[in-house]
């Protein structure tokens, strides 16, 4: 199995190599004003802790880190107290005198002092932080003042705890009934833990956490070493001091430039820069199972794995978010470990991490799954913070303002001013000689010289005359002065003691506020648990809602589905009816005008029986009644003939047409044009026929026979060719009907077959055919065509039909 990254350190690499590689781009981004975040991860016993601080004679990343801060920074630090941080995670600059009387403040408190760089080093730690590189950054901004503090925090059981407070820190402890017992363990609570906040900044910070400025290497380690004897420690299978917390130890960098004379540190608080660099020493992942971990200790290893399962699945989501497109939303606030640097991973810093691997055959499982969540780490990308905009001052102002300092001493020596060695006092008594007259010279050459003397006695009468006057004067003035002191030293009294009203009054009205913040903050601690704890349920019900909107949605899709469907089916179905209601319609109209048309033939019988019947009963005659003309035409057989056999090789002969019974009388001949020729050799033909391809009510008219053929497919294959008779007469409205009397049928037969003929013989009627002839009309013809002037479908064309 192989696993990429960007820097592979083998197991004898020194520390000084891994700190380059590794944290002192992290520490120069500091300085420079960005965040930082490193931590090394792996499993239990792989060498987390020693990276992270080192060993005796070798010191780790973090001192490393300290020593190359203060050797870049150290004749540009300010002093204590000048830099002040407030409890939102921000700084401000104080005044020189504010900083002062501070720093009194502090040395007169009963508490334990901030350690000093000059008394000597605990030999505990002495040799971790006897760095012999010094090591530091390049470029530092020398127009600029800075100050250092330090935090150091653990993440124990998913509860924050400060490492630094000086109260006595007490374990988890149980509750103590009325009865003074400890209730059972199953109600163990944790003690209170510091709280997680978000500034205006939207970066995350511990309240109430103690931040201790430090001025050097050693001031800086030993604080982080009283905090380190705190850290919760424990002894299993697979690590005799495992840790059982994460540690986070914060140093902080507060920079804020110099005025434009560059004495002063700039009171803008635009100006000021705070950036922070975060040691994280991950506790090892373990199996249970390897470590025979029982009670606290198997508590503390779930809570370990599921902080650390919380950090990778925040990775790789984010990995998904930036690789898919996504924007599924981070679980930071799962395990505190995440949610205390989750605007590192929204682009507030840089991140570096370092896997840890213990080559034992044992951890080869972990350490797999340990390479390969650090390999799916260097596919996320980490939005770079942009640098922040100067201040807009002349750079180099503080070496100019030493300079002009120093020239100006230089030239105060050479004009004759006050030096080193001389006193105020010499320098106004030297002054005060000079203003008396000058002594005349005092040489006697001659014994018996008059002038000099006299000269020097009127000279130094002078002198003493003057110097009795300054005298007096100086006696006034020495009196002024007194009395002006008195009224000094009165008005400073009186001022002083309206001072120390005034400012027990503002002790008393501070003390008021404390107690009002206390009161605030115990508060907002009540609020932030409430909070907290409906944060979780707002998320549980968000889920909840999310769950059934999807199965509403699903359910909307589902009855869509079925609207649709039932729509399709609802008009299959309409079509359905109207195509069956217009069926039944059709079939009903088919079955009334059968009906009317048997019913109308029923009754035309019964009404020719009867005329016969009266023409029996009123005429006396024994003889039998003649039929109708037509009925005797209809009896009389007309002569068929008959298709000749096939002859085989016969010669073609003359087509001949059959001669119809009815030759003598006029036929309309309705032939249609979807007809095909039969190429036969008998065909049928009638004499002085109107051959028409629609009947129309012109051409009955003018005939009184009417013949249709009609052409159809037999079950042979061959075509078979219907002649279909009627006789036509006239109709009441003024029409021509058709009543069909009989139908011929000419077929097509192989020669293999039986004989061709042009239609079945007639045979003879029995002798009562007197008495069946109109029921055989009825049973062999059952259509009629009738011709109605303003037809619909031709010029009085109607046809009427009758179910056999």
């Amino acid at each position: 199995t192989q696993y990429s990254f960007k820097e592979v350190f083998g197991t004898l690499v020194a520390q000084k190599e891994l700190f380059d590689v590794v944290a002192k781009p992290l520490v120069e981004d500091l300085i420079r004003g960005k965040n930082g975040l490193l931590f090394t991860y792996g499993v239990t016993g792989s060498g987390k802790t020693h990276t992270m601080t080192g060993s005796p004679g070798d010191g780790g990343l973090l001192p490393r880190c300290l020593d190359t801060i203060f050797n870049s920074i150290g004749p540009f630090q300010a002093k204590r107290f000048v830099f002040k941080l407030d409890d939102k995670n921000g700084v401000e600059v104080q005044c020189e005198v504010d900083a002062l009387l501070e720093r009194q403040k502090r040395e007169a408190m009963p508490v334990p002092k901030t350690p000093s760089g000059k008394r000597q080093i605990d030999p505990e730690f002495a040799d971790m932080i006897n760095v012999q590189d010094h090591c530091k950054v390049e470029e530092v901004d020398e127009d600029n003042v800075y100050s250092v503090f330090v935090s150091y925090i653990e993440i124990y059981n998913n509860y924050i705890y400060d490492l630094l407070e000086e109260n006595p820190f007490e374990p988890i402890k149980p509750k103590w009934n009325s009865c003074n017992t400890p209730v059972r363990n199953a109600d163990l609570i944790p003690p209170q833990s510091k709280l997680l906040r978000e500034d205006q900044n939207h970066n995350m910070y511990v309240t109430g956490c103690t931040e201790v400025e430090v001025k050097s290497t050693e001031e800086a380690f030993e604080v982080f070493w009283r905090g380190q004897k705190k850290r919760r420690i424990a002894n299993t299978q697979l690590n005799r001091e495992s840790s059982r917390s994460h540690s986070v130890f914060i140093i902080k960098l507060a920079q804020a430039p110099l005025d434009a004379d560059g004495d002063n540190v700039l009171q803008e608080k635009e100006q000021i820069i705070l950036s922070q660099l975060s040691l994280v020493d991950l506790a090892g992942s373990e199996r249970t199972n390897r470590t025979k971990a029982e009670g606290s200790r198997l508590r503390e290893a779930g809570n370990i794995n599921q902080s650390l399962m919380t950090l990778r699945t925040c990775i790789e989501v984010l990995r998904e978010n930036q690789m898919y497109g996504t924007n599924k939303m981070v679980p930071y606030r799962d395990s505190k470990l995440t949610h205390l640097f989750k605007n590192y991973f929204d682009g507030e810093g840089k991140v570096r991490m370092i896997v840890c691997v213990n080559p034992k055959a044992e951890d080869y499982e972990e350490s797999l799954q340990v390479m390969r969540f650090a390999e799916m780490t260097q596919e996320v990308e980490v939005a770079r913070p942009v640098d922040r905009a100067l201040c807009g001052l002349t750079p180099g102002r503080r070496y100019r303002n030493q300079a002009f300092r120093e020239e100006l001493a230089r030239k105060l020596e050479l004009r004759g001013g006050p030096i080193d060695g001389e006193t105020e006092e010499q320098f106004g008594s030297e002054t005060f000689l000079q203003n008396f007259p000058p002594l005349p010279p005092c040489e006697l050459l001659d014994i018996n010289d008059e002038q000099t003397l006299p000269k020097l006695i009127e000279v130094l009468e002078q002198r003493r005359k003057m110097r009795q006057t300054l005298s007096e004067e100086f006696s006034k003035n020495v009196l002024a002065f007194k009395k002006i002191l008195q009224d000094f030293d009165t008005n400073v009294a009186s001022k002083e003691k309206y001072f120390q009203g005034k400012l027990s009054e503002r002790d008393k009205t501070i003390t008021g506020q404390k107690t009002e913040m206390e009161r605030l903050e115990k508060k907002i601690k009540t609020l932030e648990y409430k909070i907290e704890i409906l944060e979780k349920t707002t998320t549980i019900y968000e889920e909840d809602k999310r769950s059934l909107q999807q199965e509403l949605e699903n359910k909307n899709q589902k009855l869509q589905r079925q609207a649709s469907d039932k729509r399709r089916l609802e008009a299959r179905l309409q079509g359905m009816v109207t195509e069956t209601t217009m069926k039944w319609e059709k079939e009903c109209e088919r079955r009334v005008a059968a009906k009317q048309l048997e019913m109308q033939n029923k009754l035309w019988v019964k009404d020719e029986k009867l005329k016969q019947l009266k023409a029996i009963v009123t005429e006396p005659k024994t003889e039998k009644p003649e039929r109708p003309s037509r009925e005797r035409d209809r009896e009389k057989p007309v002569p068929r003939s008959v298709s000749p056999s096939p002859v085989p090789n016969a010669p073609p002969v003359r087509l001949r047409h059959r001669r119809s019974r009815s030759a003598g009388e006029r036929w309309v001949d309705h032939k249609p044009p979807s007809n095909l020729p039969t190429d036969t050799v008998l065909q049928p033909h009638v004499p002085h026929a109107i051959t028409v391809a629609a009947a129309s009510e012109k051409a009955l008219a003018k005939c009184d026979k009417y013949m249709l053929t009609h052409q159809e497919l037999a079950s042979d294959g061959e075509i078979e060719t219907r002649l279909i008779k009627g006789d036509v007469f006239k109709t009441r409205g003024g029409g021509q009907a058709v009543q069909f009397t009989e139908i011929e049928t000419l077929k097509q037969e192989s020669p293999t077959g039986r004989k061709r003929r042009s239609s079945p013989s007639n045979p003879d009627p029995p002798e009562d055919a007197a008495d069946s002839e109109w029921t055989d009309v009825e049973t062999r013809c059952s259509v009629a065509v009738e011709m109605r002037a303003g037809s619909v479908l031709g010029p009085g064309y109607q046809h009427h039909a009758q179910p056999k």
